[in-house]
């Protein structure tokens, strides 16, 4: 090859190079497909459907939303948190998922919600049959606790007397993954949450790292590779306006595709991804009909 050659040979492989580079500049932003300031979460269960709907409603006190027919009788629970919703799905086989404590299995193992008054709550937990949640100092004034919910998986308590009524409108998610700085880089990098300071967090006995999208914060820590995985019991829904440039990014990007880009149902299109450690990030696109007033993410 003479030299003319690979001088215009380099000059090709620059630009394609530079035209990727910028194509992934340009990729849009969680914030900007965005559709409500926070995500919503979902949970499966094996449990009594009763116990599940009780615990979240009664005990925890979030506000109750008309569930959604999936077919064939199931239905999916929903309830409120702010502009967030939390979805419990009965699922035969969650008993089989791997539970056990936060620093044991990677996954999605915590939800964490936010409360004015130790004392009711406790009332409601001992009011249900449930042992009262054991409090401990926290940081900045705040008492928690961590409780199981019926299925066996996690639930922080966190009291914040005297806060801002938008803190109880807040969600957290804590995932213990296997290797941290994947983790960190898809959640800021393709997701494109917002990455705040690391937090030293006592109880759990780590370093979390948050990445907060509005009203909802995603704590991401690790307890070391190699533990045994729960992928299934739990994961995040993104609702946003083009699911079709999210497929494309995560193609450029060589994120695990879990459910290809389809229609889910009527009035819904979505794409399944998996992060790193293989937790469900899946993104929901509401197709609305012209004849109907709206429709509901599932």
């Amino acid at each position: 090859m003479n030299m003319k050659n690979l001088i215009a040979l380099c000059v090709v492989a620059f630009v394609v190079a530079a035209d990727a580079s910028a194509q992934t500049a340009k990729a849009p932003s969680l914030a900007s497909l965005s559709t409500q300031p926070s995500m919503n979460v979902f949970r499966r269960f094996a449990v009594d459907r009763a116990k599940m709907t009780a615990f979240y409603g009664d005990v925890l006190g979030l506000k109750p939303m008309a569930p959604i027919g999936l077919g064939g009788g199931a239905q999916m629970i929903r309830f409120q948190v702010g502009t967030s919703e939390i979805k419990l799905q009965a699922t035969p086989a969650a008993s089989e998922y791997k539970s056990g404590p936060v620093r044991d299995v990677t996954g999605l193992r915590v939800l964490t919600f936010f409360f004015p008054d130790e004392a009711a709550l406790t009332a409601r937990f001992v009011q249900q049959g449930y042992a009262a949640p054991v409090f401990q100092n926290g940081r900045n004034g705040k008492r928690v606790a961590m409780v199981l919910d019926p299925e066996s998986q996690w639930v922080e308590l966190v009291i914040a007397p005297g806060a801002p009524a938008s803190t109880y409108e807040s969600l957290e998610v804590g995932l213990t993954v296997s290797d941290l700085e994947k983790s960190r880089a898809f959640y800021r990098q393709f997701v494109g949450l917002d990455e705040l300071p690391p937090v030293v967090d006592s109880l759990l006995g780590t370093t979390k790292y948050p990445f907060r999208h509005g009203t909802t914060t995603v704590n991401v820590w690790s307890f070391g590779p190699e533990l045994p995985a729960n992928t299934r019991s739990a994961g995040i829904q993104y609702v946003i306006t083009d699911v079709e440039a999210v497929d494309a990014l995560a193609k450029a990007q060589a994120v695990k595709i879990d459910t290809p880009l389809g229609n889910f149902s009527a009035g819904l299109r979505t794409i399944w991804l998996s992060d790193p450690d293989g937790i469900t990030n899946y993104f929901a696109q509401i197709v609305r009909n012209p004849q109907s007033t709206g429709a509901s993410s599932r």
